[in-house]
């Protein structure tokens, strides 16, 4: 079973709230979160409500001070659990909203879309297999976005207008 215990303070003080399943919104079981320890499993957490905002990935440690090793200014406040996959991996890019322009299957890691489909900018994606994670910067870099299984018709869309993204990588086995 998946678990994260959130605390108050840095360096694992205060209060306490332990979980083991996703919540849109912590200000029910704590006010502020400025550490985390994750017991098993992997989570996406939030610097907003329902799931939005900024987004990190956590896996199996200790997160002592979080918000400098991120760089927030904000904390958690809702996470979501990654399912362990141990599928295929299959996602199409397209470089425009809506499924528009050019088009590439991907079934791996790629480190930078420029390079390797000299594509500048990837808008809307279809996950049909697997958990990905998608970065603003190439090698895995710079701010994340998670995705699971589902269509993507425009980044825009969701809150990230003006962002590029540059490479991205399976959620595997070995994360967790």
């Amino acid at each position: 079973m998946d678990k994260i215990i959130f605390y108050e303070d840095r360096n694992f003080m205060g209060r306490s709230y332990e979980c083991m399943s996703d919540c849109s919104d912590m200000s029910s079981y704590l006010s502020r979160c400025h550490s985390c320890r994750v017991e098993s499993g992997c989570f996406m957490v939030y610097d907003r409500t329902n799931y939005m905002g900024n987004q990190w990935f956590m896996k199996r440690g200790e997160y002592p001070d979080y918000m400098s090793m991120m760089g927030w200014r904000d904390c958690i406040k809702s996470w979501r659990m990654i399912p362990m996959y141990r599928g295929s991996y299959r996602m199409r890019i397209y470089e425009r909203e809506n499924f528009g322009g050019q088009m590439y299957e991907m079934m791996d890691d790629c480190d930078n879309f420029m390079d390797r489909y000299r594509m500048n900018n990837c808008m809307s994606c279809n996950v049909m297999d697997g958990h990905w994670l998608m970065y603003e910067q190439p090698h895995y870099r710079g701010r994340m976005m998670y995705l699971r299984p589902g269509e993507y018709r425009s980044f825009m869309n969701m809150g990230y207008s003006g962002m590029r993204w540059m490479s991205m990588r399976r959620i595997m086995d070995s994360c967790y």
